[in-house]
């Protein structure tokens, strides 16, 4: 019981010290976060240029703290960025960008099984040749908001449910790790996520009806 209280105090201790440095820059990134989540749960392409500006923030403060593949993970969302406005804008080739969609449960039990796959062979990896903290965790949040932000770019509404999973987890990481800020903003983030999945699946339906009632007239 004492290691565990002293683990829980040297966690709270650690975090406090390396707040202080990170917190301006660290703000910066969370107001672009939220302007990024809050434009993407309306659907407005203004979300990626947001996303762009916030990760570019994010890449280098993680570096700092040593969560390395979060780090990477942020270049790779600095090139989604730039994807999901194209697609956003463009479409799937008619200029008309893209409609809300659904996945089957067995498309996504495959994409779950290859990500938790992949982040076993990551933390591995991480975990004896790297200097990376919480390598496990790192190398799973990291897969999975891989394979999420393309499912943000495509639009496909299950991709809030996975990141209520994911923002759980980072909660932890980056409490542990003095990013306060960046952890209450997480907290934020599966309320919004949540909120996410609600508009988004009315818009489906939305889209749906319209669809159906064209077809219907003509």
């Amino acid at each position: 019981m004492m290691d565990l209280t002293s683990s829980v105090m040297g966690v709270i201790t650690d975090a406090i010290e390396q707040m202080s440095a990170l917190t301006a820059w660290e703000a910066v990134g969370v107001v672009l976060a939220i302007a990024y989540l809050w434009l993407a749960m309306k659907g407005s392409v203004w979300c990626w240029p947001a996303a762009l500006l916030s990760t570019a923030i994010y890449t280098l403060l993680f570096w700092e703290v040593s969560l390395l593949m979060e780090s990477v993970l942020n270049v790779y969302y600095m090139l989604m960025a730039v994807y999901g406005y194209w697609l956003w804008t463009r479409g799937r080739g008619d200029d008309k960008g893209v409609e809300v969609i659904s996945w089957s449960l067995s498309r996504h039990l495959l994409l779950i099984a290859i990500c938790s796959l992949a982040s076993l062979v990551v933390g591995y990896f991480m975990a004896n040749y790297t200097s990376a903290s919480y390598a496990y965790l790192d190398a799973a949040t990291t897969c999975f908001a891989v394979m999420t932000t393309y499912l943000v770019a495509q639009k496909v509404l299950e991709n809030w449910l996975y990141w209520v999973v994911i923002d759980l987890v980072s909660i932890y990481l980056y409490f542990s790790k003095g990013l306060m800020l960046t952890a209450m903003l997480f907290v934020l983030y599966v309320g919004m996520a949540i909120g996410g999945y609600v508009l988004w699946r009315r818009s489906m339906r939305a889209h749906s009806s319209t669809a159906s009632g064209q077809l219907s007239f003509e």
